[in-house]
């Protein structure tokens, strides 16, 4: 039987490969006697195989908090420190995790479902990375590890949300209840504690979070060993293998408005390989970076200017696509997810890149009886006419003299400000997203799911002299996975983002955020609330 090595290989993009070639030489304060990082463009590459996280096990059964006569599947998913090499050649790596993993095992439900999961915090009492207790949340009468688990785009009751100010430290525990009464989807969970949001996730607190439904097991898509995930996120590293984070230099104030890496992981590993057969793989793809964009390609010729090979996407963050939709780019955000389909059939002898420095793949023979359906699930459109209400909500980076970031808000508004969003349970309401920045900012709402309306450049300068929107151009074109159902959106710089949104399931306090994570750690996350159309009582 003949092997051939496939190859995924690097391709940093927009904003990401800047800040890497920084980190690369070392100007950042604090990393280390040598003041340089490791150079992690020299490592080996493809050495080490693909990491698969494990699938997470019941513990035992527990009562529903909905009917405790009802047992329900029980996980216990314990958070600690832990130590993982990146790379064969690189020491081992001090990482949090869940189930002492990064990323943490992969939870699978069932729509319709329900399950607890009891996480318990088992971290070290002192951080691994500074505080910067000028920060909201983050002072310094609170204890210096704390988490909250959030499920990203999970429907779940405000208890079970995974609220900012609702963290627990070191030896105490939260149970939270997921009825998973939604679709098929790719979900993912990660901590969301207030003001070290973006600490924790650099020290590892993400996981995949899978929904099945019985319309997906209908579809006769590619499973079990040809069903792969792939979580990417960026880090630096130091010479002793310890993870990098950056610090401003500025005396007690240590917050860096964004933090990019100068390695491109997949599930934990830096250039790692994984065998494949000469077959269709579905790949789930998490972009769990705290502020990198992707631009992700699969090619035989690893050069940046080479063509892409086609591929599929078959579902967003909240499910399938109406279609597949045939393409060879696809463009990732921080929290936004994309179920793919690649087909490795007819490339034999041929190494192939998936250019963002993710995984090399080598084949061998198999048979491949799955299929690629015309049609998927139904995304019936909603219309702009059911919206009650459209809001306006700028997003803002407010700067210093020297053009560096002091505080970044969403509608002008800090954190512990009155709640200005108050959308009725069932009702449907556009946020129109205003961005004032020069950075893509990725939006995300807890709770629900929308759809992208459209994106329409403005003239900056005349809304900020006159707060009018005169509209630039034509909306842009939307992609296939733009047309999906999302739980976050991207919001380009100097224009006006539309999203269509019915607020539904429960009533109760939320919040909407921007998802990098620096961003979201200085005051650009709002806590919004669904009221109760009939008081009393919860749909």
């Amino acid at each position: 039987m003949r092997t051939t090595r496939r190859r995924f290989l690097e391709k940093m993009t927009w904003m990401t490969a800047a800040f890497a070639a920084r980190n690369t030489h070392g100007r950042y304060p604090g990393v280390g006697p040598s003041g340089k990082l490791l150079d992690t463009s020299a490592l080996v590459r493809f050495v080490d195989p693909l990491p698969i996280p494990a699938s997470a096990t019941p513990s035992g059964l527990g009562p529903s908090p909905v009917d405790p006569k009802l047992q329900i599947p029980y996980y216990r998913m314990a958070i600690r420190q832990f130590q993982m090499r990146v790379h064969r050649d690189v020491p081992p790596t001090t990482f949090w995790g869940y189930d002492a993993s990064c990323p943490g095992p992969t939870v699978v439900a069932r729509s319709g479902n329900p399950l607890l999961v009891e996480w318990v915090n088992e971290l070290p009492h002192q951080h691994i990375f500074p505080i910067d207790h000028t920060l909201h949340g983050a002072e310094a009468d609170k204890p210096e590890v704390r988490t909250v688990v959030h499920l990203h785009g999970g429907r779940t009751g405000p208890e079970s949300d995974g609220y900012p100010e609702d963290w627990f430290a070191p030896g105490q525990s939260a149970t939270t209840y997921y009825p998973n009464r939604q679709e098929a989807a790719t979900l993912f969970y990660h901590d969301h504690a207030m003001g070290i949001t973006r600490l924790n996730a650099v020290a590892g607190l993400m996981g995949i979070y899978v929904i099945r439904d019985g319309f997906e097991d209908g579809l006769n898509l590619p499973k079990g060993a040809y069903e792969i995930p792939l979580v990417i996120f960026d880090r630096s590293f130091q010479p002793d293998g310890q993870i990098h984070y950056p610090v401003s230099g500025k005396t007690g104030a240590p917050w860096v408005s964004e933090y990019y890496g100068s390695a491109i992981l997949v599930n934990g590993r830096i250039f790692p390989y994984l065998e494949v057969e000469p077959r269709k793989y579905r790949l789930r793809i998490l972009n769990g970076s705290n502020g990198s964009f992707y631009l992700l390609s699969f090619s035989t010729d690893p050069s940046v200017t080479s063509p892409g090979l086609a591929f599929h996407q078959i579902g967003s963050e909240q499910g399938f696509l109406a279609a597949p939709a045939q393409m060879n780019l696809l463009v990732l955000g921080p929290g936004e997810r994309a179920d793919v389909i690649l087909d490795f059939s007819g490339q034999s002898g041929k190494e192939i890149y998936l250019r963002t420095n993710v995984a090399m793949i080598s084949q061998k023979k198999a048979a491949d009886s799955s299929t690629l359906p015309r049609m998927l699930r139904p995304v019936p459109r909603i219309q702009e006419s059911t919206a009650v209400i459209t809001r306006e909500l700028t997003i803002a980076d407010y700067q210093n003299r020297l053009g560096r970031s002091n505080v970044m808000l969403l509608n002008g508004a800090h954190w512990n400000m009155p709640v200005t969003e108050r959308p009725v349970l069932n009702s449907t309401e556009i946020w129109s997203f205003i961005n004032l920045t020069d950075d893509s900012h990725p939006i995300h709402l807890h709770l629900v799911r929308f759809q992208l309306l459209d994106r329409r450049p403005f003239d900056l300068a005349v809304y900020q002299l006159t707060k009018k929107i005169v509209l630039t151009g034509p909306a842009v074109e939307l992609s296939a996975g733009d047309l999906g159902w999302k739980d976050t959106v991207r919001v380009d710089p100097m224009t006006i983002t539309r999203i269509i949104v019915k607020f539904e399931a429960f009533a109760g306090k939320y919040v909407w955020h921007c998802h990098m994570l620096e961003h979201e750690d200085n005051e650009m996350m709002r806590p919004y609330i669904i009221t109760e159309s009939c008081p009393g009582k919860i749909a």
